[in-house]
Order: structure tokens, then sequence, then C-alpha cells
């Protein structure tokens, strides 16, 4: 019984040595309630006010959120050390502090591939080397973007595949930008037979092509020989277009085979075709057609 009695006697007063902690620190904890709702209405009240000034700035929904989180979190976190430091809890602050640093290095080594898309990501929304809508070209894969993330950029090919690449891999790999200027050059393979007058194809051609599809008039018609092909003379035509969409392109070159072709037909100008060589196992000096007697005449031989 007495070790029940004084059992007691220590729990009754840690309670009342509690209590009367908890009565002295009933200002403390005042004042910390106080400093928590004001620590949240000024820190919703900078991140309304961040926004509006970023949105001016940045056009970048996903950046521009980003930062106002991280600012409003930031915000938050420095006011709940102040509330614990209030509280005089300073040694739970340093253990939090602690944690938190170990938690991180933890996370750090565990998702560092999300990381790396995730600051990569932050980067192409500071430097903006693409946008919404452009047409490029990247990691084998072609197509518009269609979203820009802080994770991954959205990518609608033109036989219509949505790819999802990591920003990790967009950044440090070659991005081919197409719709950045607003042109394109269209360079064409045409060839013509050995026989014609080259300056006069030239001609043709560069007159044929005036009105083809989309073309940037402001800029002169190429029309450049390059090689001495097995059957003919082979030249480009190079020629801009104005470009936004790969059907802007497409179309141009369609346009332009077709126009050149008529050009050509008009005016007798030949587009050869290969030549090849069969060979049937003729001896050499021989005629197919006496050869094919020979085959005659043995066949029938071999009938009588």
């Amino acid at each position: 019984m007495n070790d029940i009695n004084k059992a007691l006697e220590l729990l009754l007063g840690k309670l009342e040595s509690w209590g009367e902690h908890l009565i002295l620190m009933l200002p403390n904890i005042a004042v910390a309630i106080i400093l928590i709702i004001i620590t949240f209405v000024v820190a919703r009240f900078i991140r309304n006010g961040l926004d509006k000034v970023i949105g001016r700035i940045s056009h970048s929904a996903a950046l521009n959120n980003l930062i106002s989180t991280i600012l409003y979190i930031a915000l938050l976190a420095v006011g709940f050390f102040f509330v614990l430091s209030v509280l005089q809890l300073d040694k739970v602050v340093i253990s939090l502090l602690a944690g938190v640093g170990i938690i991180g290095l933890a996370l750090g080594f565990a998702f560092q591939d999300i990381a790396a898309n995730f600051i990569s990501g932050i980067i192409i929304a500071v430097q903006k080397p693409f946008g919404v809508g452009d047409m490029i070209e990247t990691n084998d894969y072609f197509g518009v973007i269609e979203r820009v993330s802080l994770r991954t950029l959205d990518i609608r090919q033109p036989s219509g595949e949505l790819v999802k690449l990591p920003n990790k891999m967009v950044f440090e790999n070659p991005v081919t930008n197409f719709s950045s200027s607003g042109t394109r050059r269209l360079d064409l393979d045409v060839g013509v037979s050995y026989g014609e007058d080259l300056e006069k194809v030239q001609q043709i051609a560069i007159e044929a092509l005036q009105d083809v599809k989309n073309r940037v008039k402001t800029r002169d018609i190429e029309v450049m020989y390059d090689a001495f092909g097995d059957s003919s003379i082979n030249f480009k035509v190079r020629f801009w277009i104005s470009y936004s969409r790969q059907i802007d392109f497409v179309s141009a070159k369609s346009d332009a085979i077709i126009k050149i072709k008529k050009a050509f037909d008009a005016n007798n100008i030949m587009i050869p075709f290969p030549i090849r060589t069969l060979d049937f196992g003729i001896k050499g000096g021989e005629k197919l057609s006496e050869q094919l007697e020979q085959v005659k005449d043995g066949r029938s031989v071999s009938d009588n």
C-alpha cells in the first residue's frame, strides 16, 4: 500500500506541476494562436499579390504556381517556428530542423530522377526555348507541343500519338524548333535528262514555283545542280515557306512537285527513269534471238 500511495502522490505532483505550467503558459498559448492566424493571413495575402506580379512577368502557369506555392510554404514554416519559440519549445525546433535535413537528404537520393525532371522543368520554363503549339523534334520524336509541365513535355506526333517526354531528356538533348521563326526552307530533289538545256530547265523550274502554296515571295527560289546521276543530272530546288504546322510543309512540297511536273511536260523536258540492265546468262557476242532459236530447236529435236 505504501508503494501505491507514493506512486499516486508522485502522479498527483506531476499533474499539479503540469497544471501550474499550463496556467503560466496560457498567455504564450494565446499569443501563439494569434501568431498562427496572422501567419496564415499574411502568407495568403502575399501569395495572392505575388501571383499578380509574377503573372505580368512570366506566362508559364506551372512556374508561377510553383514559385507562389514555395513562398507560401516557406512563410508558413517561418510562422510555425516562431510559434514553437513562443511556446518555449526551442529544442523541438532544432530537432525538427535536423529531421527535415535528414529526410530531405534521403528523399533526394530516393527520388533523384524526379528531382532532375523537376529542376529541368523549372529551367525550361524560365528559358522558354519553345512553347505550346510549337513544332519540335527531340529524342527522335517529332510533333506539336500540347503541354509543358514541370515534369514532362507532351508532344502530339503527326500520326496522332501522344508522347510524354521527361523534362530531363529534353533538357539534356538537342531540340529543333521548326516554329521559332515562322518560316522554313523546303529542299526538293529533281533530275532531268542529259540531253536537256540545263539553263532552260533552271528558268522553267523557277517560273513554275512562283505561286507555290505558302511560299515566302520576298525570298528567291534557288535551283542548283549538284550531281551527275546514273541516268539524270540532279539538282535541288530550294525555296522558303510560311510555317506554323507540318501540313504547311507537306502541302507546299506536294504542290511544288505537281507544278514542276506540269511545267516540264509542257516544255517537253524529260525526267528520266533509272536504267537497269537484265542479265539472262547470254554468252558474250551472241544475240538473244539466236539463243531463243537454239532453245526452240532443242525442244523440236527432243519431241521427235
